[in-house]
């Protein structure tokens, strides 16, 4: 038998590649970013970062020590269009800038978009300045939450958290109950309601919950991946989950 050598022929044109840096005890974060991402030229890619109990600031600043090396593991030695870092709290407890540059020191060419950066650029666009804010969160971690908004210069109108420790147990929200705990919040002439965290289930019932409240809705992983679309010059209208895809 002849063994024959066959040269190969390599693609000319690659996707759009996103790293997501997801906690390791997130349920929720991965299926929603698939959802939306489905046929479309995107080519995801997901590291797991370790998490610590129970959910404060300071296991949250100690997470973050990790970014940079789970970001190098992400497609080591490759280039990324953008790394998303996961974690709405963990954002708002360590600072943008401190999340950005652990990013960058393992992929300095890649965009980096955190829950927190990407809900204040949805609220500009669509213009909003009054929300309501509703966290599954700890009253340290939900105060924590509702001040940051604060600071960045929006009115915020009411807020209700379910005072949760434990992130595994943030999964298990049942979403039609969520729905229900949503539709009965008062809003205080809120134009929009924010659902913090990426582990929450609420991507499937925004829809709902708009036409429930006629408010706009936006949720963690929503105004992730929408600000990540974006980041990509990806600006189709995107149907099912809420006013904000459907706004260029």
């Amino acid at each position: 038998m002849n063994s024959i050598k066959v040269n190969p022929k390599y693609n000319s044109k690659t996707n759009s590649r996103i790293g997501l840096i997801a906690l390791s005890t997130d349920f929720i974060i991965e299926k929603d970013f698939k959802k939306i991402f489905k046929n479309r030229e995107i080519d995801l890619f997901v590291n797991r970062i370790r998490s610590f109990y129970p959910l404060t600031n300071e296991n949250l600043i100690k997470m973050s020590e990790s970014v940079t090396e789970v970001s190098k593991d992400i497609l080591p030695n490759e280039k990324l269009d953008c790394v998303v870092y996961g974690c709405t709290s963990g954002t708002i407890a360590s600072g943008y800038d401190s999340i950005k540059n652990k990013i960058n020191l393992a992929k300095p060419e890649a965009k980096v978009i955190t829950p927190s950066s990407a809900a204040i650029n949805a609220l500009k666009n669509l213009n909003i300045s009054k929300l309501s804010i509703f966290t599954p969160y700890s009253k340290k971690l939900n105060t924590d939450v509702v001040e940051y908004f604060k600071s960045q210069k929006f009115e915020v109108t009411s807020n209700s958290y379910f005072d949760i420790l434990n992130d595994n147990d943030i999964a298990k929200i049942d979403p039609d109950y969520l729905f229900d705990v949503i539709a009965k919040m008062e809003l205080g002439g809120a134009e929009a309601v924010f659902l913090s965290c990426t582990n929450l289930p609420a991507l499937n019932i925004i829809d709902r919950l708009e036409k429930k409240l006629n408010k706009i809705v936006l949720s963690s992983n929503q105004v992730l991946i929408w600000d990540t679309l974006k980041s990509l010059g990806k600006t189709e209208k995107v149907k099912g989950f809420g006013k904000l895809f459907l706004k260029n």
